[in-house]
């Protein structure tokens, strides 16, 4: 028998490649963008009936604490009501996912120890596991800030957190497979992930994107440095020297081999307003003085926005709004319904698979959360 000639090879294999990228894109067409957003439980009782659930598609509650190379409920007490409370909500939507997420800024020290041992994965992964299975929940949410880098003083941190972070997902996946077997029913694997190019270099997310479901980019909190800056565009700004945005994340992780269709963009519902140390034009680009009270939506639309001397601005280039007080020199960034608007359309466009927001309860009349339904529509899988 004859072998092909290497144009013919190639062209079949472009073929095969064009071929796999137009069924995967058809087998995307027809489903609609998750909603996932976070409820702190962490805070105490979670009060669930007043979750617009019919417009989510997963509820990640947070957190779970990450001790003794376990995986512990800190607030048991409280834990255990919210999580019936939720699941209690599934009525409404049955279609609607709940999954813990462990760790967070606060409880991510021990992340390290627990995933640093073949011994020590195993028996973490089983024991967050343990938790939606004694619960009745969907899945779970890992936030590590941060693999391999510092994120809280006094967290531990290694080099080889980079390979243990994939290892860690392939042990809590097998756990969740053996729990497929025993109830027939799907269990969801996620993750929180920094939305900048040094958590990419510092794990192995085409790895560790095998194993997962969803990749949440945390596309917020970008500013706190010297200068009054947005803290979650989606672009990179026009007016200020612009290091992070929600674009150059996205194409991070893609570079990185994660499938276009399991990232999530992240949406906040909060600001970060910093004091600057003299006026500045419009606020923005200014050199910041300290760091002020962060405030929720709901507050800042029905009492800031072009009240009480804050003047409302759009950057356009970023697809980011603020606020500054010229007689205050304070200065606001966060998402607004515009904002929220062209990030659903960034996602609807590029065929990602939805957006995540923190936190629920920062905007309590659901402003932010209506603007996503208007543009998303709301999963009925």
């Amino acid at each position: 028998m004859n072998s092909l000639n290497p144009m013919k090879v190639r062209c079949l294999q472009i073929f095969i490649l064009l071929t796999f990228i137009l069924s995967a894109f058809q087998a995307s067409a027809n489903v609609k963008p998750v909603v996932i957003g976070y409820v702190g439980g962490y805070r105490g009782l979670v009060d669930a009936e007043n979750i617009d659930v019919k417009k989510l598609t997963h509820i990640n509650y947070a957190f779970v604490n990450v001790l003794k190379n376990r995986a512990v409920l800190s607030n048991e007490a409280t834990d255990t009501i919210n999580f019936k409370n939720l699941n209690a909500l599934k009525p409404k939507n049955p279609s609607l996912k709940i999954l813990i997420s462990l760790g967070g800024w606060s409880w991510s020290e021990n992340f390290s120890d627990a995933v640093l041992t073949d011994t020590s994965r195993r028996a973490f992964a089983a024991s967050a596991v343990e938790i939606i299975k004694k619960y009745g929940l969907d899945g779970v949410d890992i936030d590590w800030k941060y693999p391999a880098r510092p994120g809280e003083k006094g967290n531990i941190y290694r080099p080889e957190d980079k390979q243990n972070y994939t290892l860690m997902f392939e042990s809590i996946r097998n756990e969740l497979d053996l729990l497929e077997e025993q109830t027939g029913k799907k269990y969801l694997l996620t993750t929180a992930v920094g939305g900048f190019t040094s958590f990419v270099d510092n794990t192995e997310m085409g790895k560790a994107a095998k194993y997962l479901d969803f990749v949440n980019l945390m596309t917020y909190d970008y500013s706190g440095g010297k200068i009054a800056g947005h803290h979650t565009n989606l672009y990179a700004s026009s007016k200020y020297p612009t290091e992070n945005f929600a674009d150059k994340a996205v194409k991070a992780y893609v570079l990185a081999g994660v499938p276009i269709n399991k990232l999530v963009l992240g949406i906040a519902f909060y600001s970060h307003t910093y004091d600057l140390a003299e006026n500045h034009r419009r606020g923005i680009g200014g050199k910041v003085a300290k760091r002020a009270a962060g405030h929720n939506f709901s507050f800042i639309k029905d009492s800031l926005i072009n009240q009480n001397g804050y003047r409302y601005y759009r950057d356009r280039a970023a697809k980011s709004p603020y606020l500054y007080s010229s007689n205050k020199l304070q200065f606001l960034s966060y998402d607004d319904e515009w904002s929220v608007r062209k990030k659903c359309e960034y996602v609807k466009k590029n065929k990602l698979a939805g957006v995540m927001f923190w936190e629920y309860y920062s905007d309590q009349k659901g402003y932010l959360l209506n603007e996503i339904t208007k543009v998303l529509g709301r999963n009925s899988n």
